[in-house]
């Protein structure tokens, strides 16, 4: 006997918070300690969901930590995306993203806890920043905005710009991130072939205030 529409949805609602309860729990310990040793009873415990309920939907641990990191990394490159919509220049959108990723650190310090907590590099991987990042690269290239001859290793030192900002947010409170941002991308734009008046002019625009 078939379930009715209407339990077949309730079930996947259902399934869907008991997953992202799991999932918002992996991402409080990433955030808060990154020690990705937790059981998975403890896990599950913070989850407030059944033990059996994680393998529902996780077939280890390590999979788990990585939908957080996904689901974080996200949730920040959505953030980016409400900010600079409507902007249509790939260089300010490019500049932009490095620029708010600065001014998030208070407002999603969450994510930027478990970006340092976790493997680093994983800021670079298919969520968050790089897919918009090459986005706007590759749009740059063909307009003609950019002048990079390998936008490989062009996307490599944004993500490089990245990691150093985590690293003053989380290591030297004292530093002006906002500042380090604004001249990063100053420089990243020079790199990308924008004349250094203009990638100046570009890097120091007013970003758009958040809706």
């Amino acid at each position: 006997m078939q379930m009715s529409a209407s339990l077949t949805n309730r079930f996947e609602r259902r399934r869907a918070e008991t997953r992202q309860a799991l999932v918002r729990a992996a991402r409080g310990i990433l955030a808060e300690s990154g020690d990705t040793g937790a059981s998975i009873r403890a896990i599950a415990e913070r989850a407030d969901v059944g033990f059996g309920s994680f393998y529902n939907h996780f077939t280890c641990k390590p999979d788990l930590f990585a939908a957080a990191v996904a689901d974080a990394l996200e949730e920040y490159g959505q953030a980016i995306d409400a900010r600079l919509h409507g902007v249509a220049d790939p260089a300010e959108r490019l500049a932009g993203g490095l620029r708010l990723s600065a001014r998030l650190a208070d407002s999603h310090s969450e994510i930027m806890r478990i970006l340092c907590h976790s493997e680093l590099g994983r800021i670079g991987t298919g969520h968050g920043l790089a897919p918009r990042a090459r986005r706007d690269m590759e749009q740059g290239m063909t307009s003609g905005r950019f002048a990079v001859v390998d936008p490989v290793i062009a996307l490599t030192v944004l993500n490089g710009s990245l990691l150093a900002l985590l690293e003053l947010w989380f290591n030297r409170p004292e530093a002006d991130i906002h500042q380090a941002a604004d001249t990063m991308a100053q420089m990243l734009l020079h790199m990308l072939g924008l004349p250094p008046d203009e990638a100046c002019e570009v890097a120091r625009r007013p970003l758009p205030a958040a809706a």
